[in-house]
């Protein structure tokens, strides 16, 4: 066996985890690698062009404030952008982006590459090695070891990949790439308890065979709001994407073809997405709907390929064909790259600490869609957060640790690594109990300070962001103590907006607080002509005053639990009260605190109020 080099930090997989793991531990100035199977597939959006979505553009923004990189490229590659659910309450507005999926890969790894302490190579890794329960580098294909001081798994669905069209089947990580098939043994050679997952993608479309007369276009905002803190102004062309439907025509040619689908057939053993389901499913388990939603979204500026969202399948190409030409507007189309089903290895994340390091092997941690979750997003996320924490680890500093109150980012981690999965995780904004708090626009103020201290964020993006503070704070206080006047002029504005009229003096956050009031309004009658997102804060913080305060009472409360500490070496086994499913729950998990003990599935009242008593008398015992 040849050794090569030693390094502080190897990465393995370069997606979306991967890229942000990279990027992290390289400028916190760690010494870097990369390992990716195909260097040309850096950063790759393998199934649909997007970014962001409900609770997901919230993951984007605040990987953005800690310092991490896809809101920036996201921006740079960005061809529509669209802020959704505006007609409900702000906690759930999230912004979602259509990418150029070419210049996206272009923009993240032009950025890896000019990254100091960053090495990439294109190599298979094959094994993990680990000596007394620490992990010591890695050996890949050629035979070839490197030392690493800690190493970072992202393999998103290569390991061990399967691929499936109808009844055939072949290894892939995905379409046209190797799966990852030594690195699966070697981590349940390790210890860890590794499942099956599946998920798929739908046919892409030439746009020269489509009929955009008959379609319904789909246009973003203008102007477009980007995603990251540091972006200026998007520059790139906007597209429209286009909405079309399934028919009858097509749920008939579906039912009568489920004999030659994978799923359906039982071939495919790994679970799918609950959340994203085939168009299979779709027609199976909604009976009742006579028609399902079909978005044809551009892959690209300079390609005529489109991202038909909406009809993923594992059925075979020639029923693919007569599924999209059943299809208005397709009638004539060609499919330039078919759908397709993959299954493919994950690692249960309740195998896993805060940190994302395992719990079983020192210095080793995993990210991505390797602990059962789904998106580009959820990936990116936990690919910043492992590198950030490796890296904190290295230097001997204290790790970081989101809270559910804090971020997405810490309600995704939380859920997986307490409560598990079985199936494909997907981000949404009904997991966060304080999803008030945890709102799109004030993400900056959430995690900038932590991006700052941590040493990922500019300093110029950082004091952008006490400026816009000072500003909201400032215009606030404005509100506050200005006071207006009964007058014919001011009420008769009330009236024309179907308020009551004032009879006494009232201040103007008084007023903005009526449901009937926005900021507009308040502008009318005291101009200041602030920028859009100072007037959205400001209007949001004044209208939804008394449901954030309540929102920091309960996470207050919350944070007292996750302050009585439960020792690693806990024994559960023995405690009076507690059921032997409980002390396997327990005994899985090993909960830090008891405020994650509650979290458990199956964990009841009870069952808390016992451990909690336990817990105590183990810290008194050992203070005296």
């Amino acid at each position: 066996m040849f050794q090569e080099t030693e390094y502080d930090i190897i990465v393995i997989g370069g997606g979306h985890a991967g890229c942000e793991s990279a990027l992290a531990s390289a400028r916190l100035g760690l010494k870097t690698c990369l390992f990716t199977i195909n260097i040309d597939s850096i950063g790759h959006m393998s199934c649909n062009p997007a970014i962001g979505g409900l609770a997901k553009g919230h993951i984007v923004r605040e990987i953005d404030a800690l310092g991490g990189e896809m809101a920036k490229v996201a921006d740079k590659a960005g061809i529509q952008f669209r802020m959704l659910n505006l007609s409900k309450g702000p906690a759930v507005w999230a912004l979602r982006s259509q990418a150029d999926r070419g210049l996206y890969k272009l923009h993240m790894r032009k950025t890896l590459e000019q990254q100091a302490n960053l090495t990439i190579k294109q190599s298979i890794v094959e094994k993990i090695i680990v000596e007394a329960n620490q992990v010591k580098g890695v050996i890949n294909n050629l035979n070839v070891f490197y030392g690493a001081r800690a190493v970072i798994v992202t393999t998103g669905t290569f390991l061990k990949g399967l691929i499936h069209i109808g009844l055939e089947r072949f290894s892939a990580g995905r379409a046209g790439e190797f799966a990852s098939l030594g690195l699966s043994d070697s981590l349940a050679g390790i210890g860890l308890n590794l499942g099956r997952l599946k998920t798929g993608t739908p046919p892409r479309i030439d746009a020269k065979s489509i009929d955009f007369s008959q379609l319904e276009p789909q246009y973003g905002d203008d102007p477009p709001v980007p995603f990251s803190y540091s972006t200026e102004k998007i520059t790139n062309p906007q597209l429209p994407c286009f909405i079309t439907y399934t028919n009858s025509s097509v749920h008939v040619i579906i039912r009568a073809n489920l004999d030659r689908s994978p799923l359906y057939g039982g071939v495919i053993k790994g679970i799918g997405p609950r959340y994203c389901p085939s168009i299979e499913d779709k027609v199976m388990k909604f009976q009742d709907k006579d028609r399902h939603q079909v978005f044809l979204e551009p892959e690209g500026l300079d390609t005529k390929e489109y991202y038909a969202n909406g009809i993923s399948t594992s059925l075979p190409y020639d029923v693919q064909l007569k599924i999209v030409r059943s299809i208005t507007g397709l009638h004539s189309a060609e499919i330039m790259r078919p759908a397709y089903a993959i299954e493919y290895d994950f690692v249960f994340p309740t195998q896993l600490n805060h940190t994302l390091e395992t719990k079983i092997v020192k210095g080793l941690y995993l990210a991505g869609q390797i602990n059962g979750t789904s998106g580009y997003e959820e990936a990116g996320a936990q690919g910043l957060m492992a590198g950030i924490n490796a890296s904190l680890k290295i230097l001997g500093k204290e790790p970081l640790i989101l809270m559910r109150d804090e971020a997405y980012i810490g309600v995704l981690i939380d859920d997986l690594v307490t409560k598990g999965t079985n199936e494909p995780y997907r981000m949404f904004t009904s997991r966060a109990e304080y999803r008030l708090l945890l709102r799109h626009d004030n993400a900056d103020d959430r995690l900038m300070k932590k991006g700052m201290q941590i040493g990922l964020l500019d300093r110029d993006v950082f004091e952008k962001y006490i400026d816009r503070y000072e500003k909201v704070h400032k215009e606030m206080m404005r509100l506050k103590n200005t006071r207006v006047f009964p007058s014919a002029e001011i009420n008769e504005k009330l009236i024309l907006i179907n308020t009551s009229p004032i009879d006494e003096a009232t201040t103007l956050e008084k007023l903005l607080k009526r449901p009937e009031i926005d900021y507009d309004f308040i502008e009318n009658l005291s101009p200041q002509n602030l920028p859009k997102d100072i007037k959205d804060l400001v209007q949001i913080n004044v209208k939804y005053e008394g449901y954030i305060k309540k929102q920091q009472e309960l996470a207050h409360k919350m944070r007292s639990l996750e302050q009585k500490k439960i020792p690693n070496d806990f024994i559960y086994q023995g405690i009076p009260g507690l059921s032997r499913e409980v002390v396997e729950k327990l005994t899985q998990v090993r909960p830090q605190n008891i405020g994650q003990a509650s979290r458990i599935p199956g964990i009841t009242p009870a069952a808390l109020s016992i451990i909690l008593v336990a817990v105590e008398r183990y810290w008194r015992e050992k203070s005296s």
